[in-house]
């Protein structure tokens, strides 16, 4: 069961990075052309909000009670997770960053239901999408990011 959620929360990263750039092109080209709000904008950045949040449960199951969840493993005696980089980035950074990311994921949407001028909801929205998107890239363990962080693009890979 464990495997699988890594999977699915890894699968989900990726739509949510697909996601997450149409949400930003939408918003862009919107502000900068100056459209008008469109029923499919809104179900763009619905959908981004929706895979977020399902990855956010998952990914806080694993810290809580996965493989290395903070119920499950016990550190060494004398140990702080905050000195050992693979349980400050698990346990730590990238739970905070995810979280982040999806505050302004969910503030980008909210945008969507705002009676404001459509620009200043696109313009809004923009920033929103650029900033989750920074955090996102920021705290995900990608493979480059060192042999204990890092993890492959895809699992079993």
């Amino acid at each position: 069961m464990q495997t699988g959620f890594v999977h699915l929360h890894n699968l989900l990263r990726w739509i949510i990075v697909i996601l997450l750039l149409v949400s930003l092109v939408k918003a862009y080209t919107g502000w900068t052309s100056k459209k008008i709000f469109a029923a499919s904008d809104k179900k763009v950045w619905l959908f981004t909000m929706i895979a977020s949040h399902i990855t956010l449960l998952l990914g806080l199951y694993q810290v809580a009670m996965g493989r290395y969840g903070i119920f499950t493993t016990q550190l060494p005696e004398g140990t702080s997770f905050m000195k050992d980089k693979f349980y400050r980035f698990f346990w730590m950074e990238h739970p905070i960053t995810m979280i982040g990311a999806i505050v302004f994921i969910t503030l980008a949407h909210g945008m969507a239901k705002k009676s404001v001028a459509d620009e200043v909801k696109y313009k809004k929205a923009f920033y929103f999408f650029l900033i989750a998107a920074i955090l996102l890239l920021a705290g995900v363990p990608w493979p480059f990011r060192g042999e204990i962080i890092g993890r492959p693009l895809f699992p079993g890979a």
